[in-house]
């Protein structure tokens, strides 16, 4: 969950226990959107020989699981396709799993299965522990095409002992130099670490572990494009990239530390799949709270201590790169 972030209220609904055996296979279907469920199993006076199982979920869950949203339980042989790596990407414990690994020949990488119009994305890492100069980490929602569309979360690695770069960036209609860069506040390489893309009509919220780092938001009526009809596949690659990722390519790979493995868990869709030309939102959505969650004022105060205490980069303060003065959506947001 994205902390500061406006949710819909809890309802109580209740559910005869002739009910449970189908209720059991959609409330694990649901556990994977990490939604807040809680059990009880009650004898009301009026109904002492009913026991009935009270669910308190956001409401309209049973919408939710009418499938117009699609919901990943995070299994990686569903979900996803290696596409490239000639065996370097591998998908471990019964799709609970997946590592892509580098070495001198090649990297590897995956993509998802299905397109996506608008969704609530998370997935978590373990990034290349060591010595992972010029390596690269790509975990990001794109589009294809010249004016493709795109969202970026992607890692630069670093010399040991030095920190991560999270580098972000923000591609509408084929032009992208959007990037803003993050330090973390803790090792990405000792545990798994969740990354959520949060993309809707309204906005884009990247986030760490809950919390927003970065938001772009839908300034199209300023004239600013906003991504909103490509839908895109998830892809996610680990590759070499020593002519510029660690220190503008003053470091280079060391081959003598290969392979490199970055690891993936718990991958998490709430999203409108696109298939056919159409979304499987479009009949509706009043299900889909994600879809008009945005942040609110406890969202946008954890943004901006990430922003004053971890950025190292923003393009809207870049004035060598912008001489003829910055992009509009730098003082319009």
């Amino acid at each position: 969950m994205i902390t500061g972030l406006s949710h819909t209220p809890l309802q109580t609904i209740y559910i005869y226990p002739h009910h449970f055996h189908a209720l059991h296979q959609h409330v694990s279907f649901t556990l994977s959107l990490s939604l807040s469920l809680s059990f009880k199993v009650v004898k009301p006076k009026t109904m002492a020989s009913h026991s009935f199982v009270s669910i308190k979920i956001v409401t309209n869950f049973l919408l939710l699981l009418s499938f117009l949203i699609a919901a990943s339980a995070g299994n990686f042989n569903q979900d996803f396709d290696i596409t490239w790596g000639d065996g370097r990407a591998k998908i471990l414990n019964n799709g609970a799993l997946l590592t892509l690994s580098l070495d001198k020949t090649s990297g590897s990488g995956f993509q998802s299965k299905k397109q996506y119009l608008f969704g609530k994305i998370d997935m978590q890492l373990k990034l290349v522990p060591g010595n992972s100069a010029g390596t690269v980490t790509a975990y990001y929602l794109s589009s294809q095409g010249s004016a493709h569309d795109e969202i970026d979360f992607e890692f630069l690695g670093n010399l040991s002992g030095d920190p991560y770069i999270l580098h972000t960036n923000v591609f509408t209609q084929g032009k992208g130099n959007r990037e803003q860069q993050f330090y973390l506040w803790f090792d990405p390489t000792k545990d798994f670490h969740t990354y959520s893309i949060l993309w809707n009509p309204l906005s884009i919220i990247f986030s760490v572990d809950g919390t927003p780092i970065r938001e772009f938001k839908n300034l199209e009526s300023k004239g600013i494009p906003f991504p909103k009809n490509q839908p895109m596949w998830l892809y996610s690659s680990l590759w070499d990239a020593d002519n510029w990722a660690t220190r503008g390519g003053l470091v280079k790979t060391d081959w003598t530390q290969a392979p490199f493995t970055a690891s993936y868990a718990n991958f998490n869709a709430q999203a409108c799949i696109w298939s056919s030309g159409s979304s499987s939102c479009s009949s509706n959505s009043s299900g889909n709270s994600w879809l008009t969650q945005s942040l609110d004022t406890t969202g946008q105060q954890r943004k901006q201590w990430v922003q004053k205490n971890y950025m190292i980069y923003n393009y809207c303060t870049d004035a060598k790169r912008f001489p003829q003065g910055f992009p509009p959506e730098c003082s319009l947001a």
